[in-house]
């Protein structure tokens, strides 16, 4: 498989512009980290800025064999820090103690699922620079009232302040992609533990969204069965609630669960 074909399999634009690629890796902010992990660094054209800066060690992970290849063979400062495995099975814990950032041009197949991992990670991960495809980063930045706001919306902003960047079109990529691209970047806010049970504050916001259309009243029923809870909130859509109004209903439906 060539390496053109093997990165259209899995879903990966290469970004050929550099200024965009310098642009997005002077995004990262935090420099209370020592290590920063790229995903997906294909033929390197953002790792070659990272290796650049000296504050923190630069660290990647990719799945693509004939990538790893490449990197070892360009980068060769990089050493031991090429990862050659799937960020989706990636061991946090056994990467760093201490906390870390993490960048990249997110392939568009496996965007959402990279920030599920990073809420689960949450404690690590202090800073996320991402190019992703436009419409998905547009969603994870939506405010309440929005028509985009949804779970993934909810889950990041309870524990990270979300903005977006820069819109980036189709042609500084190769292949072009059928869409517009946009970096955004995550930092973690202050909230160590949100004020409900967390488990059940996932399954809150995921019962709700599963359909938006109707008020909590009827979304929620595959969790209340036939409880029925007197709080106006109840009369809303899911995508009126901030995450706010999720701790608090989320702590409504775990005390009529208990009753």
């Amino acid at each position: 498989m060539g390496y053109v074909k093997a990165k259209k399999y899995l879903g990966q634009h290469f970004l050929k512009d550099k200024n965009i690629a310098k642009k997005i890796v002077e995004s990262l902010l935090n420099n209370d980290v020592d290590r920063v992990l790229e995903i997906g660094p294909g033929m390197g054209v953002l790792t070659q800025f990272l290796l650049k800066n000296d504050n923190y060690e630069t660290y990647v992970v990719e799945i693509d064999i004939e990538s790893v290849e490449y990197l070892k063979k360009e980068f060769p400062e990089l050493k031991d820090r090429i990862i050659s495995e799937d960020f989706l099975k990636f061991n946090f814990k056994e990467f760093s103690t201490a906390k870390f950032s993490i960048i990249g041009n997110f392939p568009y197949n496996i965007s959402s699922q990279i920030f599920f991992r990073v809420i689960e990670n949450k404690d690590s991960v202090v800073e996320v620079v991402g190019m992703l495809q436009k419409e998905v980063a547009q969603r994870l930045a939506a405010k309440p009232g929005s028509k985009t706001y949804g779970i993934l919306s909810v889950l990041l902003q309870a524990y990270y302040n979300i903005e977006y960047l820069f819109t980036v079109n189709a042609e500084v990529f190769s292949p072009p992609p059928k869409v517009k691209s946009a970096v955004i970047r995550l930092t973690r806010n202050t909230v160590k533990k949100i004020d409900c049970n967390e488990d059940l504050f996932f399954r809150v916001i995921k019962t709700s969204f599963n359909q938006r259309r109707k008020t909590l009243n009827n979304s929620l029923k595959p969790i209340l069965l036939n409880i029925k809870i007197k709080d106006e909130i109840m009369l809303k859509r899911p995508e009126q609630l901030s995450v706010d109004n999720f701790i608090k209903l989320t702590n409504l439906v775990e005390n009529c669960m208990k009753s």
